[in-house]
């Protein structure tokens, strides 16, 4: 029996009876549609209705797949909260942040080079390896 409101009447899913084509599908998880039909392949999305439509095409329930945890280091940011924007936002600022000290890291081992000081004193002492030191060296010629 269907799930009914304090009135008595049906409750439906708002597009319960939507479904999509493949290519809907992947536009919503932002995917290109071979990629979808491989998650669809490995379980990682779901299957489709068991009925085609006019056009011969598969089709999927909607809401199952809006619904449906997606897969993968690369799945849809949609649903990213302020506090995971925030925190990108840090993680960017703290990669800005390496990159200058790494060039400060680059400026001093020229100084030293120039001051004459041995490459694996100065490796150690900028906490980098000599192969690291030596490529630095190379690229400041």
């Amino acid at each position: 029996m269907a799930p009914t409101d304090d009135g008595g009447r049906a409750l439906t899913r708002p597009d319960a009876d939507k479904t999509w084509t493949a290519d809907e599908c992947a536009a919503h998880w932002g995917v290109k549609t071979p990629t979808w039909l491989g998650y669809v392949s490995r379980a990682q999305a779901p299957q489709p209705l068991p009925d085609r439509d006019e056009h011969g095409r598969r089709r999927w329930d909607a809401v199952a797949v809006r619904t449906f945890p997606r897969p993968g280091p690369g799945r849809s940011r949609t649903g990213a909260t302020p506090e995971a924007d925030r925190l990108l936002a840090d993680m960017r600022a703290v990669a800005l942040e390496i990159e200058s000290i790494r060039e400060r890291q680059k400026e001093l081992l020229v100084e030293g080079r120039n001051q004459g000081l041995e490459i694996r004193s100065m490796a150690h002492a900028l906490g980098i390896s000599r192969q690291t030191a030596y490529s630095w060296l190379s690229d400041a010629d």
